[in-house]
C-alpha cells in the first residue's frame, strides 16, 4: 500500500469547483511558483502546475489561435500528472476586440474576424476537445463593448458560430448586467463570467450569475492606480488579494457552485504568481481543507502558510495516496 505521505493530486471540490490560474508561462514565475532551474530538469511548467490545480486558462489563445501540435503537447503533459485536468481557453481577440482597441472603443462595427481566423481557431480548440480537455471557451470583451442592439446582434451570431463548444461570455460594462442578458444566456446555455475588477465608471461590479451548466469566476485584481495609466500592462495585475477580500468571493463561489454543474475559478493577477497564491487560498477557504503549494511560493508569500503545506520537491509526478 502507498504511503499517505505521498504528494496528493489536486481534487475537484465536491460541488464541481475547479481552481486555477490564467496562464502558466511567465518569466517572473521562475523561482517563485516554479522551482529554480526547472527548465534543466526537463519538466514542463504544466506538469508542475497540474500538481496543484485541476484547471488553467489558456491566455495565449487570445493573442493568436492555438497551434494543434501545442494543444496536443499540453494535453499529454497534464494527463500524466492529473487525469482530471481541464483547460479553458480565451477566444482569439479577432472575434472580440477592435484591431485598434488600445486607442479606440470596441463594438460590432469595429470587430473584423476573417474566415481564416475561424479555421485556425477551431484547429486548436478541436484538439483540446478531442482529448476531452476543453472545459470552456471564454469569449472576453473589453470594457468599451457596451450593451447596444448592434452588439447584441453580433454576440448572438458569435455564440451560434461557436455553438459546439461550452461557451462563457465575459463582459466588463455594467450595461450587460440585466434580466434580458441573463435570460438570453440561459436560453443559449451560455455562462456569464462573474468578475472582480477595479470599479471605475460603469465597470461591472461583482456578480454571482449562473446561466448555464458551467459557471465562471475571474479575479483580475483591484489595482486602481495602474489599471489604465501604466505603461507596462503587467502592472495592472500586480495585486494580491487579502483574506477579507477573498472571503466575499468565497461566499459568491459557493452560491454559484450550488446552481452549476462545474464552476471555474480563475485568478488573473499573475504578476510574480500572486494568482497562484490567491487560487490556493480560495481553494482551501472553499474546501475547508489545507492544500499543497510549491515550496518556493510559500517562501515568497509566507502568509500562504495559513492555508497550504509545502509539496515535495521532486521531478516525479505525484501519486495518489492509497487508503
Amino acid at each position: 500500500m502507498g504511503s499517505t505521505a505521498q504528494a496528493r493530486l489536486p481534487q475537484t471540490h465536491p460541488n464541481g469547483i475547479r481552481f486555477g490560474t490564467a496562464g502558466w508561462s511567465y518569466k517572473d514565475w521562475q523561482g517563485v511558483f516554479y522551482p529554480p532551474g526547472m527548465q534543466h530538469r526537463k519538466l514542463h511548467p504544466l506538469e508542475y502546475l497540474a500538481r496543484f490545480f485541476d484547471t488553467t486558462e489558456i491566455n495565449t489563445s487570445f493573442y493568436g489561435p492555438i497551434k494543434p501540435e501545442l494543444a496536443t503537447l499540453w494535453c499529454r503533459r497534464v494527463a500524466a500528472v492529473n487525469p482530471s485536468f481541464l483547460f479553458t481557453a480565451k477566444l482569439y481577440r479577432a472575434f472580440t476586440h477592435s484591431p485598434i482597441a488600445v486607442v479606440g472603443p470596441t463594438s460590432a462595427a469595429t470587430i473584423r474576424p476573417t474566415d481564416e481566423d475561424e479555421v485556425r481557431t477551431r484547429e486548436g480548440l478541436d484538439v483540446l476537445a478531442h482529448h476531452g480537455r476543453l472545459g470552456a471557451l471564454l469569449i472576453q470583451f473589453p470594457l468599451s463593448f457596451k450593451n447596444t442592439s448592434l452588439n447584441r446582434e453580433y454576440l448572438d451570431r458569435l455564440l451560434r458560430q461557436f455553438i459546439e463548444y461550452p461557451r462563457v461570455v465575459e463582459v466588463r460594462d455594467s450595461s450587460w448586467n440585466n434580466a434580458e442578458t441573463l435570460a438570453a444566456f440561459t436560453h443559449q446555455n451560455v455562462g456569464f463570467c462573474n468578475i472582480d475588477q477595479p470599479l471605475l465608471g460603469r465597470s461591472l461590479a461583482p456578480t454571482e450569475h449562473v446561466t448555464a451548466s458551467i459557471a465562471y469566476v475571474r479575479l483580475h485584481g483591484r489595482n486602481y492606480a495602474e489599471w489604465f495609466d501604466s505603461d507596462n500592462r503587467n502592472d495592472r495585475y500586480n495585486y494580491l488579494y487579502n483574506e477579507t477580500e477573498l472571503a466575499g468571493w468565497k461566499e459568491r463561489i459557493e452560491n454559484v457552485a450550488a446552481k452549476a454543474q462545474t464552476t471555474y475559478v480563475i485568478t488573473n493577477n499573475h504578476f510574480e504568481s500572486k494568482a497562484g497564491v490567491n487560487a490556493l487560498e480560495l481553494k482551501t477557504m472553499v474546501s475547508g481543507k489545507r492544500t499543497l503549494a510549491p515550496p518556493t511560493l510559500l517562501q515568497k508569500y509566507p502568509e500562504l502558510r495559513r492555508f497550504a503545506d509545502p509539496a515535495e520537491d521532486s521531478d516525479a509526478p505525484p501519486r495518489l495516496a492509497l487508503t
